[in-house]
């Protein structure tokens, strides 16, 4: 008797206040399949991704760069946006870009986002001087603007590659997120599923990886979301700017190009119009499901709450 007291006693504490991940995981997902904004930007974002993994299902042109076309031809049934001022079809392009900028937008937010949760989580956790070294290294970061650092490391670089792009917007983008995961740290630093693991011996790492990481999956998500969003944007605005490689195809480099042969004021307004709406629609994509992980993660955000408070206000009127 005294040994099942003993064993009880034992056990007990590694489940108190701890969140069931089962529970977690499906609280997500349903709160998706309920959230508006989750679905279309889900839908948004699956529909690139099948134009970037299989880009021969929506154009029989298999070289987009090729110059094999009459010049600067308006849309037709044969070319569906038109020619470029190269003789290049402009929707081809437009399709087969879509793989490097989704690259983009991928590497970038999932390399920022394993930066801001070992910064941002493991600085908070830890405490003290550790926490003070990480935090200044992300303060740092933080103040670091975008567009001067590129362009000081084209100067010395020459034109941006691709992965010239991808390193400085991680290095000018993971900060923000590392902030925010620190804050949330804090607030579940000392919660007793924690003290638990701590009390049966765990390493910090595993307590941070296994333990506290699985409660925080709607701000991870939401950062790795808020962080493709920015690599889109400014991705596209680096390449536009003719600060990218001018010879990779991505909707960037394409707006780059119709800007500077004048596609506006010569008839070709597809050229830059097409590009710039897929930019805009795969970050909406990115921004939709960010708003919906954000509401999903902060109740108080989420329209049904606030009907709810609003009708609570009238019945206590």
């Amino acid at each position: 008797m005294t040994a099942t007291l003993a064993g009880n006693t034992t056990a007990a504490p590694q489940d108190v206040g701890r969140p069931s991940r089962t529970r977690l995981r499906g609280g997500v997902l349903r709160s998706m399949r309920h959230n508006g904004k989750a679905m279309i930007g889900a839908a948004l974002l699956a529909f690139f991704c099948v134009v970037a993994l299989v880009p021969q299902w929506f154009t029989s042109i298999s070289d987009p760069n090729k110059r094999a076309f009459e010049l600067s031809l308006h849309p037709s049934a044969q070319h569906w946006l038109g020619t470029t001022a190269f003789g290049q079809d402009i929707y081809a392009q437009l399709v087969y870009g879509t793989r490097e900028t989704l690259e983009i937008a991928l590497i970038v937010g999932v390399v920022s986002t394993l930066l801001s949760v070992a910064f941002g989580v493991t600085a908070a956790y830890l405490g003290g001087i550790g926490d003070d070294a990480l935090s200044l290294i992300t303060d740092v970061f933080l103040v670091i603007p975008t567009f001067p650092l590129i362009i000081v490391i084209a100067a010395y670089v020459g034109k941006g590659s691709l992965s010239v792009v991808i390193v400085v917007l991680i290095i000018t983008g993971w900060s923000y997120g590392a902030r925010q995961l620190r804050a949330q740290t804090l607030s579940l630093r000392n919660r007793d599923f924690l003290e638990a693991a701590r009390v049966r011996g765990e390493r910090p790492l595993y307590v941070i990886v296994v333990e506290m990481l699985p409660t925080m999956t709607s701000l991870i998500i939401a950062n790795f979301l808020g962080a493709a969003v920015f690599a889109v944007l400014t991705a596209a605005g680096l390449q536009f700017i003719g600060l990218g490689d001018p010879s990779s195809l991505s909707w960037g480099t394409m707006l780059h190009w119709a800007e500077s042969s004048e596609a506006l004021q010569t008839g070709q307004e597809w050229w830059a119009i097409a590009p710039g709406l897929c930019v805009a629609l795969l970050g909406a994509a990115f921004a939709l499901l960010n708003y919906a992980f954000d509401e999903i993660s902060n109740p108080a955000l989420r329209p049904v709450r606030r009907r709810h408070v609003k009708r609570a206000r009238v019945r206590n009127t």
